[in-house]
């Protein structure tokens, strides 16, 4: 049977103040109800955008949430359709290949026979039909190769230096699917320019499909320990006694991702790993600027609540209480965000220096505004 999990467990460092330790951006209402860009109404979750991307393919019944243990209220409230059974819960954050490995473990456990997509929460993707239709043939794909680890690459439309990159191989006779040829680490410029001119790349999404029991065996071969460890936990019946394994056994395994840990080496196997092409528009919510692509475009700014600008383009302008006005005059190329406690202000070219101002801010007034 076909099931999904959206991983869903990350802090979202870089859009502080906003996002929050106890509150992080999977689990805020930025986008709109509308189209992602200049959208009127109401707004949602990247979570429940995540969630209404997988319903369109899925019976809910059969969608999974992987999330930090201290977020689990907040899931529940933010999904009520989401089955208990069907909330993974991390005792800590140990990278995405105990992540993965702990619901490919828990999905398999439900049903050993379980064709296991794993998706983004950080994600939005335009449109959904496009996407529902490339996760079908994912899926499909295990029918043709039932050993495969399937990836979903994005189609890429400019020289990204801030994404992996996977180089398609030979053809599978899958339409849009090709073997995976090759992995590649964020480029730099003249390397991603190459990639995007040879037609033969694609963004690495961190989206994947395979067997549960595929991933699980990958992880027995490449990370033992962490296979070990999923045996004991499984081993126990769901419930207070299986938590309590999971909570002894989990933070001491070590810290790798995936791709690390499975992708990678199982690329060296000669047609063990499948590229889907994803031709969407995407959008990874890892940053100011890329959440100011969801925003409303005001007089050359991106804006979100009460904002006055006056000769000031090219600004991201960021309030979340309706009554703070935020007020700028002759700026170029800013973020400014105004929440309760933080007022924060940068240019857009060091947006990624938002987490080097959070890791300041928590030395300086440490446990306040984390």
């Amino acid at each position: 049977m076909r099931h999904a999990v959206i991983m869903a467990g990350g802090s979202g460092t870089r859009l502080w103040p906003l996002s929050r330790a106890d509150r992080p951006k999977q689990l805020l209402d930025v986008l709109s109800d509308g189209e992602v860009t200049g959208g009127g109404g109401g707004t949602h979750s990247l979570l429940a955008e995540a969630w209404g991307r997988l319903a369109a393919v899925l019976p809910e019944d059969n969608i999974w949430v992987c999330t930090a243990a201290r977020y689990a209220g907040q899931v529940r409230e933010t999904l009520p359709a989401l089955r208990p059974g069907r909330l993974v819960l991390e005792p800590v954050a140990r990278d995405t290949a105990n992540a993965v490995g702990l619901a490919a473990a828990l999905v398999a456990d439900v049903d050993p026979d379980a064709e296991l997509a794993v998706v983004s929460a950080d994600h939005v993707i335009r449109p959904v039909e496009r996407f529902a239709a490339v996760l079908r043939t994912a899926y499909d794909a295990l029918a043709v190769r039932p050993r495969a680890l399937v990836t979903l690459g994005i189609r890429p439309t400019s020289p990204a230096t801030g994404f992996g990159y996977v180089r398609r191989g030979e053809p599978t006779g899958i339409p849009g699917v090709s073997e995976a040829a090759a992995f590649r680490e964020k480029p730099d410029l003249a390397t991603a320019e190459s990639y995007l001119a040879s037609g033969e790349y694609l963004w690495n999404s961190g989206m994947f499909v395979w067997r549960a029991s595929t991933v699980l065996q990958a992880l027995a071969r490449h990370l033992p320990e962490t296979a070990d460890a999923l045996s004991r936990i499984v081993a126990v019946p769901p419930g207070a006694d299986r938590d309590a394994v999971l909570a002894e056994v989990f933070p001491t395994l070590p810290k790798i991702s995936v791709d690390y840990a499975v992708l990678e080496p199982a690329a060296a196997e000669p047609g063990r790993v499948l590229v889907a092409d994803l031709d969407v528009d995407w959008l990874d919510i890892g940053s100011w600027p890329a959440l100011a692509q969801t925003l409303a475009q005001e007089n050359g700014n991106m804006v979100r609540g009460l904002v006055v600008a006056v000769d000031a383009a090219g600004n991201v302008l960021f309030s979340d209480d309706p009554d703070h006005l935020v007020a700028v005059a002759g700026i170029r190329d800013s973020i400014v965000v105004h929440t309760a406690d933080v007022t924060m202000v940068c240019p857009v070219a060091d947006a990624e220096r938002v987490k080097d101002l959070l890791a300041a801010v928590s030395r300086r007034l440490p446990g306040r505004f984390e």
